[in-house]
């Protein structure tokens, strides 16, 4: 393979890549969102400036993902912290647990997800939506959400899911010093809300060393919502430069 072949690829392996290129479009993408208020010194230790806390606000979410183009079939969650940047309010995603390769892979290299290996699952339980994560084979995460409630607007749910989401990319050089480190900005685009509710909701977190949703405890939980959508994940944008002059 000569040098502009080299150039013109996206990943590794040559021949069988990691994932596919993007845009990556996602065909009923099912929600637990759980809105919780913490500690705020926890967050002010985790958040990266030039990111501000303007309150003591996380989202858990739990999401299932049956039909992504090149990325196939898996489920997702996570934490997000609510942020402020030049006076845009937003999410910075503080850690995502993923059980899909490709989605992990690319998640991290095209763009800045912090994306680690886990196993979220979402499921309905008798009259209740359950959002649960394990790391290895522990139990960090339980959410729960009465099923479907009560229904919400299509304009509140385009609110929650449009949200401004921010993101830091660390990449060592092979000197083992940093080459990149970013803040970037994305935004998912072309939704289409196919379902959304609300309704009354628990969250459990669990400590573990390698997985520490409980370093930003639940205090109470403020809000809850259900949603089913198809969508496509925006392409970043870098916002601060951590290492320019």
């Amino acid at each position: 393979m000569d040098v502009a072949a080299v150039r013109s690829q996206l990943t590794t392996p040559l021949g069988a890549p990691a994932f596919p290129r993007p845009p990556f479009r996602f065909t009923n993408r099912e929600y637990l969102n759980i809105t919780y208020r913490t500690d705020p010194e926890a967050l002010r230790r985790l958040v990266p400036e030039p990111l501000t806390v303007p309150e003591p606000l996380v989202r858990f979410e739990v999401m299932k993902m049956p039909d992504t183009t090149g990325l196939g079939s898996y489920h997702e969650s996570g934490q997000a912290v609510v942020v402020e940047h030049q006076g845009e309010r937003g999410e910075y995603i503080h850690a995502m647990y993923v059980d899909n390769h490709p989605a992990i892979a690319s998640g991290r290299e095209i763009s800045a997800f912090p994306k680690k290996l886990g196993s979220p699952r979402l499921f309905v339980d008798s009259d209740a939506l359950v959002g649960t994560l394990d790391y290895g084979t522990l139990r960090v995460a339980t959410a729960t959400m009465g099923y479907k409630h009560e229904a919400m607007s299509v304009e509140d749910a385009l609110g929650e899911i449009g949200v401004p989401t921010f993101m830091l990319k660390l990449v060592p050089g092979y000197d083992r010093t940093l080459r990149i480190a970013e803040l970037v900005r994305a935004q998912i685009t072309d939704v289409t809300v196919r379902g959304a509710w609300t309704g009354p909701a628990r969250l459990q977190l669990f400590e573990h060393a390698l997985a520490p949703l409980a370093d930003f405890p639940v205090l109470e939980v403020v809000a809850a919502s259900h949603f089913v959508a198809d969508l496509t994940l925006g392409r970043p944008a870098v916002v601060f430069d951590y290492l320019a002059e």
